[in-house]
């Protein structure tokens, strides 16, 4: 047997054999002719899987190669014999490879198998190699042979352990070998991993665990655990714990906490490191973990060491000779002694204190983990059908692995399956901690089927994406293949050829001008060029496409019989005598000259009045072609004006593109909400639209896509607005106004009766059936629902009552006189019956959503009700179809009391009416300070036009009434009724003033009386707006008379007379007019001493309390 001289444990270690690191590291170095150097394929394919998938678990499996032989110390005779015996041995170990490759034995060897090692000793020199007898001898000592490993030769217990002699058992290489005699005798060993460390250098890793037996690449960033690394390996002592972080985002190379990772790792083996790509003292370091360790304790950097730790002795050499193991374990070492990472100390890196882990025993023939095994296999081997990038490495594990029965190996099946498995960080942390396999072989299956769901998932998605890819270029081929056949026998021409002919044939059919017939024939020419495949083929294409779009010389024939247009805008509208003698006057002067020009009309009137329907009906009483688009909102003047060409997706403008719809180039064009058109980063679109709607412009209009001149000087614009305020003053100059005044309640009670109600009739399906609205009820929609101006909300307001007419009218008769099934068409009867056979044997779950319900292209007839139904809606029944009333009265005062006026207001509703209320706060008295208070939700305008009232009224007074002195001494407050409502505008200037007067004097004014009007601070009465609305509300309120400025006369005048029928319109200039009408009953001796007997008794009163004080104090 083998005998050796006892040697401390760093000793010890020097003497273990290395693992190898990669050959690709390693290619300058020099392997010795002993060792086989074989790589099969096998090998090499499993190594790619690791490279494309970074710090992954790998199934590579490594070689190992003796440690740097001593033989260089040797003298040169020596080296002569030692290349004859090699040469020896590696005829004998090629002969052997060959008889295992054709019985498909060979298999690569892992960390910890068996290799050959020479050791070189000056006094041995003669020494004969083991015999026959020997190895046997030695194999029956240990009754291990191959399978059991050289012993730790650092002991648990801080003491020597008994030590083991390697042998082999005779199937080696080498075995029957002559070894080299003298001082170096060549042996089977096997490299000594300790079976017992109880300290290592912890490294934490993140994203997810090492599994015993599977490499792991990773990246060292910290310079400290880099240089440890480093001299571990110049130590012969490799080996470190890995730990797994809790968090998955962590990152770092020393572990602070022990909360920090979790507390079962890998006792992993450095078989490899070098330096990083792009990392400045950064270190890639390939691990094998060899077992499971679980943590103990941390030594945190900069630790205390332990106590009795020693030195590492100076006589310790890296040449020390081991002679015997068997003598070193006479020779116990002091357990104080005992400190394998002292050397660490002095790197700030973590050290763990760790103790082994050990699978819990199992029955191999369990039924579970039989069961659990074989389902594992299955799942390996459909992912590796799949996924190419497992394939290789599946293969290799059962190669390698398992050359006998899987059974016989589930703990490893299961840490493979891990391993190769992209799971979650917690599940695979899992399958690490379980030591007992019928636990593990679960939870390891869980993740393999997920990885195999992913496997799928993604087979599925390449599959149809190659199924597409490869349809598309089988239908490409047969096409080119299509046009090379067409070609040869001059059956087709090319589709370049056939496309230009038809842009040719398009262009001769229209009039175009000289400068548009040159940039077609340079386009043409251009595409007649191009190979289709370049994208400018496409652009080109579309541009000519648009250039022959637009109508050049096609014009609508025109209508100017003026009967004609007449009919058709009464057929349409009623009222708006206005616009419909615009109309007409257009249509005079084209008769006259026999052609028209385009114009430019602004429609400005609040909503619901008709401004867009209005266009509609002037198209057709022109004959002439419409299109509307909307500008409210817009904010992109490539809208109005086109996209350049170099943009992807241009398009030409909104005009353009009303050409080439109406394909004509005079349609009326309407451009609706044009007073609410915005204004963004790129541009504004009202500056664009200057050009055109400027008839000295827009005969030459440039689009930025067609980029050339286009004549839209035939083209009629009627643009819409509810307010002018808002339109850019240049672009309202190139507009002719038309105002849209509000519906009076005649007007109203006409489009009800001729538009509204017959139009919602037949909406509801009750055109044929006996339902009357009665005019008394359209009248109180009008006065207590439908106040606004337009009759937008009136029509909804009908439509409601029908609506409620016709669900009334089916509830009344019931399912019996209406039944569903009458509704139901024949063939609609026939498709059911057909879809109830099909189905009625279908499961319910199984049935299609869109297969529940029949569906027929039939349409439904309409129900038709029976004769005897009638149903009249009047007045006092209107509310069980609309509600209660929305407006009850404008009048607030039957009678109004000193102070109250009502003036008339306008609002984009319509007109209504304005009360203002003055009150004195305070009592009059000699002391008292004067002053007003305004409230009612007045804007800037209002205010100021309050003071200036509040202003005139006080001069007036002091004027006229000198002994009055009210306003010396009063506190006043002023109101405007309805404070949500925000007020503004000057025409309340006479109302208010009025009010404080009638206050002042302590006079009731007449509650018939409106006024209206801008008062000046002289008296003077300035004009108004809306006097059309206004006089509307003054009618509504119950006014028979109504104020107004003089300057609306020409406005009262053109009022119609229903409208004015049974109001008396006074035109005044000056305020002394209003005074008159006002306060023509007025007692001017009493005005003036209206306030008198109040300040009189208030001093008389304060004179007699001051002498009752005085009184007292003199008591």
């Amino acid at each position: 047997m083998l005998r050796g001289q006892s040697l401390p444990w760093r000793a010890a270690l020097q003497q273990t054999q290395r693992p190898l690191i990669y050959r690709s590291l390693l290619s300058s170095r020099r392997h010795n002719a002993n060792f086989s150097t074989t790589l099969t394929s096998s090998l090499l394919s499993r190594s790619l899987p690791s490279s494309l998938r970074p710090f992954s678990s790998s199934s590579i499996y490594r070689r190992e190669r003796p440690p740097p032989g001593d033989e260089q110390d040797e003298p040169e005779e020596k080296e002569q014999n030692d290349t004859n015996e090699e040469k020896d041995v590696d005829r004998g170990n090629e002969s052997r490879r060959k008889t295992a490759e054709a019985s498909g034995k060979i298999a690569s060897v892992e960390p910890g198998a068996p290799t050959r090692r020479k050791d070189k000793s000056a006094g041995d020199k003669d020494q004969k190699p083991l015999d026959e007898d020997a190895k046997k001898e030695a194999n029956a000592s240990d009754g291990k042979g191959d399978s059991t490993e050289t012993p730790s030769p650092i002991p648990a217990s801080g003491g020597s352990s008994d030590s083991k002699p390697s042998g082999g058992n005779g199937n080696n290489d080498d075995s029957g070998k002559k070894g080299k005699k003298g001082s170096g005798e060549r042996a089977l060993q096997k490299p000594t991993v300790p079976e017992v460390y109880p300290q290592v250098m912890a490294i934490p890793i993140a994203k997810r665990p090492l599994f015993p037996g599977f490499y792991k690449a990773i990246t060292i960033r910290d310079s400290n655990v880099a240089a440890a690394i480093q001299e571990m390996l110049r130590r012969g002592q490799p080996y470190v714990g890995a730990f797994l972080f809790k968090d998955e985002n962590a990152d770092g190379d020393v572990i602070e906490n022990l909360d920090d990772v979790y507390g079962v790792g890998v006792f992993a083996q450095i078989t490899a490191a070098y330096p990083s790509r792009g990392e400045n003292n950064g270190m890639t370091a390939v691990l094998y973990p060899h077992r499971r360790i679980k943590v103990s304790s941390l030594i945190p950097p900069g630790g205390q060491a332990k106590a009795g730790a020693t030195e590492e002795k100076a006589g310790e050499k890296r040449g020390d000779v081991v002679a015997s193991f068997e003598e070193g374990a006479a020779e116990p070492a002091p357990k104080d002694h005992y400190e394998p990472t002292s050397f660490l100390r002095k790197y700030p890196v973590s050290l763990v204190n760790v103790e082994n882990l050990v699978e819990e025993p199992h029955d191999k023939k369990s039924p579970i983990i039989r069961a659990v095994t074989s389902e594992l296999v299955n799942d390996c081997k459909e992912i590796a059908s799949l996924n190419p990038l497992f394939r290789d490495q599946i293969s290799a594990f059962y190669t390698d692995q398992f050359p006998g029965n899987l059974s016989d190996e589930p703990a490893k099946l299961a840490d493979f399956a891990a391993a190769v498995s992209a799971g979650e960080l917690q599940e695979m942390q899992e399958v690490l901690e379980l030591m007992n396999i019928e636990e593990r072989l679960p939870k390891a299956l869980m993740v393999l089927k997920k990885e195999l769901m992913n496997a799928r998932l993604q087979s599925k998605i390449s599959k149809d994406v190659e199924a597409k890819i490869q349809k598309r270029q089988r239908e490409y081929w047969l096409m080119e293949q299509m046009k090379g056949i067409k070609r040869e026998l001059g059956i087709e021409s090319d589709g370049k050829d056939k496309l230009v002919e038809k842009f040719k044939e398009k262009a001769e059919k229209l009039a175009m001008p000289e400068a548009v017939k040159k940039v077609f024939d340079e386009e043409i020419n251009k595409l007649a060029h191009l190979e289709p495949a370049a994208s400018e083929f496409n652009v080109t294409r579309n541009y000519l496409d648009w250039l022959t779009q637009i109508p050049w010389g096609q014009k609508s024939v025109e209508n100017f019989g003026i009967k004609n247009a007449m009919t058709v805008l009464d057929e349409d509208h009623y009222g708006l005598k206005d616009v419909k003698d615009r109309i007409l006057e257009f249509i005079a002067v084209g008769k006259l000259r026999g052609t028209v020009e385009g114009k430019i009309l602004c429609l400005v009137g609040p909503p619901g009045v008709g401004k867009t329907s209005i266009g509609k009906s002037i198209a057709r009483a022109l004959n002439r072609q419409y299109y509307r688009f909307s500008v409210g909102g817009l904010t992109d003047v490539a809208e109005i004006k086109g996209h350049r060409r170099t943009y992807v997706g241009a398009l030409p403008g909104r005009i353009i593109q009303a050409l080439k719809k109406c394909q004509t180039e005079n349609p009326l064009v309407l451009i609706d909400e044009v007073d609410k058109i915005g204004r963004g980063h790129q541009g504004d679109p009202s500056s664009a639209l200057l050009e055109l709607l400027d008839p000295e412009q827009n005969s030459s209009f440039l689009d930025h896509y067609m980029d050339v001149p286009v004549d839209l000087s035939k083209v009629l614009f009627v643009c819409t607005a509810n307010v002018t305020d808002t339109i850019p003053r240049p672009l309202l100059d190139r507009m002719e106004i038309i105002e849209l005044s509000g519906y009076v309640a005649d007007e109203k009670m006409a489009i009800a009766e001729r538009y509204l109600a017959p139009s919602a009739k037949e909406l509801t399906g009750l055109k044929d059936v006996d339902v009357k609205l009665m005019n008394d009820a359209i009248e109180e929609l009008i006065k207590s629902y439908c106040r606004e101006s337009g009759v937008r909300n009136l029509k909804k307001q009908i439509e409601k009552v029908y609506r409620k007419a016709a669900f009334k009218i089916v509830q009344d008769l019931g399912e019996d006189v209406l039944g569903e099934e009458k509704a139901i068409t024949d063939e609609g009867k026939v498709a059911q019956e057909e879809w109830k056979k099909e189905h009625e044997n279908l499961d319910p779950k199984e049935t299609p959503v869109d297969q529940e319900k029949s569906t027929t292209e039939t349409p439904r007839l309409a129900l038709k009700v029976p004769d005897t139904v009638h149903l009249s809606i009047g007045k006092d029944s209107l509310n069980d179809y609309v509600g209660p009333p929305i407006f009850t009265s404008d009048r607030l005062f039957d009678t109004f009391p000193p102070g109250v006026t009502m003036g008339l207001a306008w609002t984009s509703m319509g007109g209504a009416a304005l009360y203002v209320e003055s009150i004195l706060e305070n009592a009059l008295t000699p002391d008292s300070r004067p002053g007003i208070e305004i409230t009612g939700n007045l804007q800037n305008v209002m205010k100021e036009s309050s003071q200036i009232a509040y202003s005139f009224a006080k001069s007036l007074v002091a004027k006229d009434f000198s002994e009055n002195t009210f306003f010396e001494k009063a506190r006043l407050h002023m109101h405007c009724p309805e404070g949500a409502v925000p007020k503004d505008g000057p025409s309340a200037g006479i109302t208010m003033a009025s009010s404080l007067l009638s206050l002042a004097f302590n006079h009731s004014l007449d509650p018939t009386i409106a006024m209206t009007g801008e008062l000046t601070v002289t008296g003077k009465v300035l004009r108004i707006g809306g006097l059309r609305e206004k006089t509307v509300a003054a009618r509504r309120a119950g006014a028979k008379k109504i104020i107004f400025p003089a300057d609306n006369m020409s406005d009262w005048l053109e009022l119609p007379e229903n409208i004015k029928e049974g109001i008396e319109g006074h035109a005044v200039s000056w305020y002394s007019q209003v005074f008159d009408i006002l306060f023509a009953d007025l007692d001017k001796e009493a005005a003036n001493k209206v306030w008198q007997k109040q300040l009189t008794e208030s001093s008389s009163n304060k004179k007699r309390s001051g002498k009752k004080n005085e009184e007292e104090d003199d008591d």
